[in-house]
């Protein structure tokens, strides 16, 4: 049955969010697509906001880096997890982890040299208005001219992934066109499929482009992660992306409205 929040959610599934960008693949392509981006756009060093960061997977990269990270997050578990993960790794004293939502973000304006929201925290957020105003929020404290980089997960992927399973139970079938249409995989979908995930908005990628926009960040670079659809590469791709040539791996993330995840970079205006 479907968790009433995200926050239960992630909760429950604290560590396999530390394990998740190591699982396949797919995951290891959107990691490295990822850090890719962080080390070419990044400023040499300074204070890094990571919005919805987790179990701490990217504040630990950051802050082994010479960063000063600030990790907020809405669920317990994860946060928990996150401070274990810091201190593990020798970085405790760059990296700080306190609660948080993406819609309302307790910092000055202008606090942050940039700022992180990857892996969907925006996805998870159903009302449109919210969404809009948790993208104007990573405007917000992110100083003049600062990063922002934002992940969101693809619509055309979750299509084709509910299509291929192989369960064709026909109330699950009946729903896909509301969800091909607003993207948003609520609790009648949850339902019909059984499915332990919980309520999420799928985007497309125009509409990030829109949302961010909107918000007065100029969109300078937009990708997918993993490229090709999630549930087709996993099964077709090599086992190891350290399989794939430069060439292959820049075609993949150029196909970017089929990717599970969709990554922005940008700056305000």
């Amino acid at each position: 049955m479907p968790v009433d929040d995200p926050e239960s959610y992630y909760d429950e599934h604290d560590t396999e969010e530390w394990e998740r960008l190591d699982s396949s693949v797919v995951t290891r392509l959107e990691w490295e697509g990822t850090v890719e981006y962080l080390r070419r756009t990044l400023p040499p060093g300074g204070h890094v906001l990571d919005v919805g960061g987790g179990a701490g997977r990217y504040a630990v990269w950051l802050a082994e880096r010479g960063y000063e990270v600030t990790l907020v997050d809405p669920s317990e578990g994860q946060r928990e997890l996150a401070r274990e993960k810091v201190t593990e790794h020798g970085v405790g004293d760059r990296v700080t982890v306190r609660e948080g939502d993406v819609r309302d973000l307790e910092f000055p304006a202008g606090t942050f040299d940039a700022t992180l929201c990857l892996g969907g925290p925006l996805s998870h957020v159903l009302d449109t208005e919210e969404r809009s105003q948790g993208a104007r929020e990573l405007r917000r404290v992110t100083a003049v001219g600062g990063p922002v980089f934002v992940s969101v997960m693809g619509r055309l992927n979750v299509l084709l992934l509910t299509l291929m399973l192989p369960d064709r139970d026909s109330k699950r079938f009946d729903l896909l066109p509301e969800l091909a249409l607003s993207g948003d995989y609520d609790r009648d979908l949850l339902g019909a499929r059984e499915s332990e995930f919980v309520e999420t908005h799928f985007f497309r990628a125009g509409e990030l482009e829109v949302l961010l926009t909107e918000a007065g960040l100029v969109v300078e670079e937009l990708v997918g992660l993993e490229g090709l659809p999630s549930v087709y590469a996993a099964g077709r791709l090599a086992e190891s992306p350290e399989d794939l040539s430069a060439e292959q791996r820049r075609h993949v993330r150029d196909l970017v409205d089929r990717g599970e995840f969709y990554q922005s970079f940008c700056r305000p205006v």
